[in-house]
């Protein structure tokens, strides 16, 4: 394959990598909120996990269809990298021994959509927001 079609294909893989993120980030809130899949003991809608499961849940959501893209994915970045901090690093200093792998990765996955966009396939392509490069 040439480098010029993979540099054609790069603003769709950008589009699939947000819809794939946000798909598997979306469960954890669907876990928290809608109870899909079952967990044994669901957060209270009040307390920190049940807020953070509606950012999940709602967040990823706009973020699947590439809505409103690149503020969502701010405030997602920001509460992974709460999340990774408040939940996992008092644990252990190194991710692999704390379970916070994940939430690294969707740190800075949602870092990198604030400043790349949603890619062509979204509704903010469609309503015409712009890009970096546009």
């Amino acid at each position: 394959m040439s480098s010029d079609t993979l540099t054609l294909w790069a603003p769709r893989m950008l589009s699939v990598l947000r819809i794939i993120a946000a798909l598997v980030f979306m469960v954890h809130g669907t876990q928290k909120i809608l109870g899909l899949p079952p967990m044994e003991q669901p957060p209270p809608i009040a307390s920190l996990p049940g807020v953070a499961g509606i950012l999940e849940l709602v967040g990823g959501a706009l973020l699947v269809v590439g809505l409103f893209t690149r503020p969502v994915a701010f405030v997602l970045s920001g509460l992974m990298a709460a999340a990774y901090f408040i939940a996992h690093a008092p644990r252990s200093f190194f991710p692999v021994e704390n379970g916070g792998d994940a939430a690294i990765l969707y740190c800075f996955i949602f870092l990198y959509l604030v400043f790349a966009g949603p890619g062509p396939w979204s509704v903010d392509a469609l309503r015409g927001a712009k890009g970096p490069q546009e």
